[in-house]
């Protein structure tokens, strides 16, 4: 993402190779999401036989001066970038636009063409760049909304700190806050904060003098060096945790683990071992996060809780039939029912069409209804449902319940257990 080191690589580049010379064709893109204010046929007119006298730079914003206004200004956003034909401007960790693409590219929102041939492009893959058309860049929006640039007006000891000390907000948010200083962006802030031990959550107010001081020697320290390598991140020193800080993966730097986290707004890399929050505000973040886990764990018991329920019916306990309870208190026996509902399917009669429209409608009845799993048993053979139902006499029916009991002890016997209320109906059906 560009920030102050790359946007000043491209100005550079530009007042390096094209100022001096004149427009002799412009092409502005029709996309009013990046080209803000004007149409592309007015922005081209305005552009097309000035010569450029200069190219500026405030924060992480790039204006060029022609020989008379309106100016063409360039806020980068996320993945705006300059590319001159032929001339190797910087690359970006991420570049949008590769050596091997076509020219211009596909993403280019304004191209120009110079009186000596050479061609340069703003592009912008993720459209959050704006290129604007003023007069005067410096004494409007958002240029004149900026705090003092990193590189060009570094502020001293004293006023950081009495800055600071003012801030009741997380450092890393006060970095990124461009109106605070311009140009430092999410890496650079990162990079800054690790190298200065200072957690991202830090309460810039309370960081010591001392903490001031290091932390503004390291911002000093790593602009320089980034401006001073065009934002070659290959030439960036080793040690550095922009290397490592790359991937759905952290990393380690110096044997030290990196850890994500979000401070102002932004994914935010730091090292746990070596920035630690200080006192007040790390008793703050503990009761926070120990507040949050308790959060978790009773939507956790409670989510355990509903999902014990299938969905559709109530956790609670069948209560019995009024019929069952009207034969329970006539002391009946509910055998007949229970083995009823505990069947899957009733056992084939042999050529009784009627056995099978019961058997039909039996299924429709048990239907979507859970039977217990103990009391589920075997089907008897029809050899079996027929010698029964041709008994008529007391010793039949009393040898049945014998053999009825029998296999009932057995439990494990290959035929399984007949109740006696469902052989009564049997005998009924076969009869009939």
């Amino acid at each position: 993402m560009p920030e102050l080191p790359e946007v000043e690589a491209a100005r550079r580049a530009i007042e390096e190779h094209c100022v001096g010379k004149k427009i002799v064709k412009s092409v502005v893109a029709n996309d009013s999401k990046v080209i803000d204010g004007v149409s592309p046929k007015d922005f081209e007119a305005s552009l097309t036989g000035k010569t450029i006298v200069a190219s500026h730079r405030k924060g992480k914003n790039m204006w060029l001066q022609l020989d008379s206004p309106p100016f063409p200004s360039f806020q980068f956003g996320m993945t705006g970038a300059i590319y001159i034909k032929g001339i190797a401007v910087t690359k970006y960790k991420r570049s949008a636009v590769k050596d091997t693409d076509e020219w211009p590219s596909k993403y280019s929102k304004l191209f120009i063409e110079l009186d000596d041939g050479l061609e340069f492009s703003f592009t912008d893959k993720r459209r959050f760049a704006k290129v604007r058309l003023l007069d005067n860049p410096v004494s409007v929006p958002p240029i004149s909304e900026l705090g003092p640039d990193a590189l060009l007006e570094p502020m001293t000891v004293d006023e950081f700190y009495n800055s600071l000390s003012k801030k009741k907000i997380g450092i890393k948010a006060l970095l990124l806050d461009q109106s605070f200083i311009s140009g430092i962006g999410n890496w650079m802030a990162d990079e800054v904060l690790y190298q200065a031990r200072i957690h991202p959550l830090e309460t810039a107010s309370s960081l010591s003098k001392e903490s001031c001081v290091t932390l503004l020697k390291c911002i000093n320290e790593v602009t320089k060096f980034a401006v001073k390598v065009d934002a070659d991140c290959s030439r960036f020193p080793v040690e550095w945790m922009f290397h490592f800080r790359w991937g759905k993966r952290p990393g380690k730097v110096n044997g030290k683990k990196i850890e994500f986290i979000t401070a102002g707004g932004r994914t935010s890399a730091y090292v746990p071992e070596l920035q630690k929050l200080s006192g007040n505000q790390a008793r703050k973040v503990v009761v926070e996060s120990s507040n949050n886990i308790e959060e978790s764990s009773n939507e956790e018991a409670t989510d355990s809780r509903k999902s014990k329920v299938p969905r559709g019916r109530k956790a609670t306990v069948k209560k019995p039939s009024s019929k069952r309870k009207s034969k329970e208190s006539n002391g009946e026996s509910n055998s007949d029912d229970d083995d009823d509902k505990s069947l899957r399917k009733e056992p084939p009669s042999r050529g009784k069409s009627k056995g099978r429209n019961e058997n039909d409608d039996q299924k429709k009845k048990s239907k979507g209804k859970k039977t217990p799993t103990k009391r589920i048993f075997e089907e008897s053979d029809d050899e079996d449902d027929v010698d029964n139902a041709s008994g008529s006499g007391d010793d039949d029916e009393e040898d049945h319940k014998v053999m009825s009991k029998k296999r009932g002890k057995a439990g494990s016997l290959s035929k399984g257990k007949v109740g006696s209320g469902r052989n009564g109906r049997q005998q009924k059906r076969v009869a009939k």
